[in-house]
């Protein structure tokens, strides 16, 4: 069985054994007894109905463990193999550009999955071998999906950076600071350079879908049924949304919905897009505990051997206890070259900013105290608390929101538009 991969994974691999585990080994078996055939030639590869069959048994498997509907298998067929299509020329187009995925990092992958599902890596192939699936083609899919998922990430890579402007102008907009809304989508694609028919064809067919929803079909089997984005297996979900990074027009018609309800098909770029309102929420205020203390470390060099520096880490503890004044001995004695010419001080920082063992001794402590000498690998440090305050970090927690957004939104687009002209100039023969 070909995987299914997307942006963020059509079919997760922490999913995959759940999905397999569905297909029992008589269904499987019946499968296997059919006579292959030929569904499609896609440059040198090509899939196979079996394939394209047991693809669908997983896609099934998994929208069922989340609880949804499934369409009529014949709605997704037609759905299920352009995906396949797609992965083949993603694998394809990345071993022509020389991407390689190592053994060891399938292992790796292959321990993800086992853990996530709770089972060691010989529990993993047993239950996989007792559902009638073999463990070397299981690797396969497995690698097949991380160089689809390099190549992706090769083609987001290469586009440019988010700009502070770009961020400033995007928290300007009239329409930032409403929150953000969760949605879903369904998308009838339409050319880049398509006539004036093709686009009437497919407002036709979204309007068609259109229908099917207001008739009561679900959104999410809709989706899985027609729409023709990336997360179309997904259901169309697209996750979490600020206003002001979507097209106005789209934005515009989703602030007339209630919670649960969806747009008239919308003119895009891409084609005809619905869009569905699943929920809302306000931007999350953001206060964080912050730390002002100082550091002394002592750390083994060729004139100082580590026995000599604990000695002396604790010979400074003792004169701090003392009454000397930290700063100055900071000042004298710290190997910190980032702090020792300012008194050992280490302004105002979030929690773990320097490190688990130093936060570790800070949470222990109140304004004032001191730590005793404690190691850190091979170097000596002492720590003084001097005060601690809660700080609003909300503007700058929704600014690495903002950038967050219009990266991810700029990386899809990208990954979008490179995958519509993989598949266009590509030589593919649908035999269904």
């Amino acid at each position: 069985m070909r995987n299914i991969p997307a942006f963020t994974r059509l079919i997760p691999l922490a999913l995959a054994l759940g999905a397999l585990a569905a297909t029992t080994t008589a269904a499987l078996a019946q499968e296997r007894q059919k006579v292959d055939e030929i569904v499609a030639l896609v440059e040198e590869d090509l899939i196979l109905r079996s394939e394209l069959d047991e693809a669908i048994d997983s896609v099934q498997a998994q929208i069922q463990a989340q609880g949804e509907s499934t369409p009529p298998r014949s709605a997704m067929e037609s759905q299920v193999l352009e995906r396949l299509i797609l992965s083949s020329l993603e694998v394809q187009r990345a071993r022509e550009m020389g991407i390689r995925i190592s053994d060891v990092e399938v292992d790796r992958a292959l321990n993800q999955v086992a853990e996530s599902n709770n089972m060691s890596l010989a529990q993993l192939r047993t239950a996989l071998e007792q559902d009638g699936y073999d463990i070397d083609e299981f690797r396969n899919e497995i690698r097949e999906e991380m160089l689809s998922s390099r190549l992706r990430q090769r083609v987001a890579e290469s586009m440019n950076e988010i700009t502070e402007t770009e961020v400033e102008i995007h928290m300007a907009s009239e329409r930032f600071g409403g929150g953000e809304m969760h949605l879903s989508q369904i998308v009838i694609g339409v050319p880049e350079t398509a006539s004036p028919q093709q686009v009437e064809q497919a407002q036709a067919q979204a309007e068609e879908v259109y229908e099917e929803l207001q008739g009561g079909m679900e959104f999410a089997s809709a989706a899985i049924s027609f729409s023709q984005s990336p997360d179309a297996l997904e259901g169309g979900e697209i996750g979490w949304r600020n206003p002001n990074s979507i097209p106005a027009q789209i934005s515009d018609a989703l602030d007339e919905l209630d919670v649960g309800q969806f747009t008239r098909p919308i003119r895009t770029p891409a084609g005809f897009g619905i869009y569905r309102l699943n929920d809302q929420r306000d931007h999350r205020e953001v206060i964080v505990q912050e730390y002002q203390a100082r550091h002394i470390m002592i750390e083994p060099s060729e004139l100082i051997t580590p026995e000599e520096a604990q000695i002396k880490s604790e010979s400074l503890y003792q004169r701090i206890r003392g009454g000397e004044d930290f700063g100055e001995l900071a000042r004298t004695y710290s190997d910190d070259e980032t702090s020792a010419n300012i008194g050992g001080r280490l302004n105002w920082f979030p929690s773990g900013a320097y490190g688990r063992q130093i936060q570790e001794q800070i949470n222990q402590m109140e304004p004032g105290d001191i730590s005793q000498p404690f190691q850190i690998q091979t170097s000596w440090h002492i720590v003084m608390l001097e005060d601690v305050r809660e700080a609003d970090r909300t503007d700058e927690a929704i600014r690495s929101e903002v950038r967050e957004t219009l990266r991810q939104q700029r990386a899809e687009e990208e990954v979008d538009q490179y995958l519509r002209q993989l598949r266009g100039e590509s030589f593919v023969e649908i035999r269904l």
